[in-house]
Formats: structure tokens, sequence, C-alpha cells
């Protein structure tokens, strides 16, 4: 979970060149390569693949006697750095995330036909892999706790960030169109996930018309998502651009129950600048700009907000 508070000791100001003339332009083959990975990000959803789901027998073991029961369990690959789906002990119609989360704007039945699917959960260290690009598409993952990125790798092995995650949001949708993910998240932090499978959820929306503004709406978030960024990169400049990304980060964290004003950034500024396609000078030079017109202070990942007017005007248009 991404946490808030400044930091109590150790503080020092990050510092940087803040005159008008240092923001350089970015450099045109971040945006290129940018660009590319967008479209070919954009592209992966267009159509569902539907999957088959398994049922075994486990057994479960309590005070030495066995009783067998019935369970819904998940194929998994396993690889070196994954844990195993342990059983969902919340249920969407009890989550605290379930307004900003896959049973958002459903109730009654609805819902209950989310609780009868049975999710898994999953836990994810810091650095480790969640799914890469192209494995398999059999789940899609709602973040629970954490922060996530997802990575494009380009085909001269060179890593291109598309996207930061965090709880109540959902990944994986990038394999839908062909079966296989186009790109790969890794954990920021610890982390937990929902891991749902998506045959079953596209099952549920046969005749099911709740459920299936569910599956649209997920999709729907995705293509919104997609599409502001290539606004972000094709029509803002440095600052703009990581004005956008500062308010975004802000508005999301604030949905979630925690401050607008003062966080912690889990991705590094040579991650934000992959994302928002600007170099990591670029992306310091901006921080310190933005010091000096007592915008923000910034104390290595830690964000305080000081003039939220001030930012917005910076961007001049609300970006969604």
């Amino acid at each position: 979970m991404v946490r808030c508070g400044r930091p109590g000791h150790n503080k020092r100001m990050f510092k940087g060149d803040a005159s008008g003339s240092s923001l350089i332009a970015d450099d045109s083959a971040l945006l290129r390569d940018r660009a590319a990975c967008l479209v070919g990000s954009s592209a992966g959803i267009s159509r569902t693949d539907t999957l088959a789901a398994s049922q075994r027998t486990a057994a479960v073991h309590c005070h030495a006697k066995t009783v067998t029961a019935p369970v819904h369990v998940f194929p998994w690959r396993q690889t070196g750095d994954s844990a195993p789906v342990a059983p969902l002990k919340t249920l969407c119609s009890s989550c605290h995330l379930r307004d900003l989360c896959l049973p958002g704007g459903i109730t009654g039945s609805e819902i209950q036909h989310l609780d009868a699917l049975s999710f898994g959960r999953r836990k994810i260290k810091t650095a480790q892999t969640l799914y890469r690009q192209g494995d398999r598409f059999k789940f899609i993952y709602a973040v629970r706790s954490g922060t996530f990125k997802s990575i494009l790798t380009l085909a001269d092995g060179r890593e291109q960030v598309s996207g930061f995650y965090i709880a109540g949001e959902a990944m994986g949708l990038d394999g839908a169109a062909d079966g296989v993910h186009a790109s790969s998240a890794i954990a920021l932090e610890d982390a937990e996930v929902c891991v749902i499978s998506y045959a079953l959820l596209t099952d549920l929306t046969v005749g099911n018309a709740g459920m299936q503004h569910v599956v649209f709406r997920l999709m729907s978030s995705e293509i919104v998502r997609e599409h502001s960024l290539m606004l972000l990169l094709g029509s803002m400049n440095a600052e703009k651009r990581l004005a956008t990304f500062v308010l975004n980060l802000s508005q999301r964290l604030k949905a979630r129950g925690y401050s607008a004003s003062e966080f912690h950034l889990r991705m590094s500024r040579a991650e934000i600048g992959s994302y928002l396609g600007m170099t990591l000078e670029t992306v310091s030079r901006a921080f310190s700009s933005f010091q000096q017109q007592r915008l923000l202070e910034v104390d290595k990942r830690y964000i305080r907000v000081v003039d939220l007017d001030g930012l917005t005007r910076v961007l001049g248009t609300h970006l969604h």
C-alpha cells in the first residue's frame, strides 16, 4: 500500500538548476519509442479469449483430522520468483476497495456472482515479476496493496515503462487480444493482488448486463488511460508532463483515503522519465523548477504539494 507521511530524519532538499532555459527539449528518440510502445500496447484490448477453468479436490487438515472439500484452484506456471496463489478470505462485497475495483457500480445479486468466483490471492515481493511479456494470458489482477509498474521490452532489449498501478486498479488486460501478455508487471514494493480468472469472469457476462458492464468498464478505463498518455506525450512540454503525473497520482491517492498533498513516490526518477518520455536529467530539472516556484517540496522520493492551484495552472488543462 502506498504510505504517506514525511520522513522524520536525514532531510535533504533536492536541488538543481531551476532556470527556464535549463529545461532542455526531450530526446526525440525517447518519444518515438514511447509512441511505438503505446500503439503496440493499445492493441491489446480488441477481443476476448475464453479459457477453461478447472476444479480439483484439496485435502484440508485440521487437528490431525483430514477432511476433503471441493475448492476452486487456478492453474499456475510456477517460476523462480513466483509465490503460490492462496485462497481469498475477503470477498468483493466486503472489500474496502470495492468502489474502486472490479465491483464498482454493481450491487445485489451481481456482486454475489463475483463473490462466487472464489478469487485467489497472491503476495509479491519488491522487484518480483507478477507476469512477463509473452506469458500466456489467463488472469487479470486486481491490486489489493502496493504499487506495480508495467514495462514493454523493445526489440533492442531496452525497457519502456508503460504504466503504474496502485491499490484498486486492474492489470493484465493487455493479453485479451492475442492470448499472451504484451507487457510485464513488476512490484515496486511488497504487494498483494487478487487473481481473477478471465474465462470465469467472461462466462458470468452471458445474459448478465451488470457483469458485462464490469468487463467493458475495465477495458474502457485502459483505453482512456492510453489515450490520455498519448495526449500528454504529444502536446505537453516537460513541466506540464511532470505536473500531470504528480496531480494524477495525488487524485488517485485521495480517492483511496490517503493524503493528496503528501506522499512517497514508489518509482524512481528514471522510471518516471521512461513513462513520460523524458530523460532523467529533465525530470530532475523539472522537480527543481517546481521547488523554486514553491509549488512542491521534494526530499528524495517524498513529495509535498505546496501550491495545488499553482501546479494546476502549470498544466493549464485537466487531463483525466
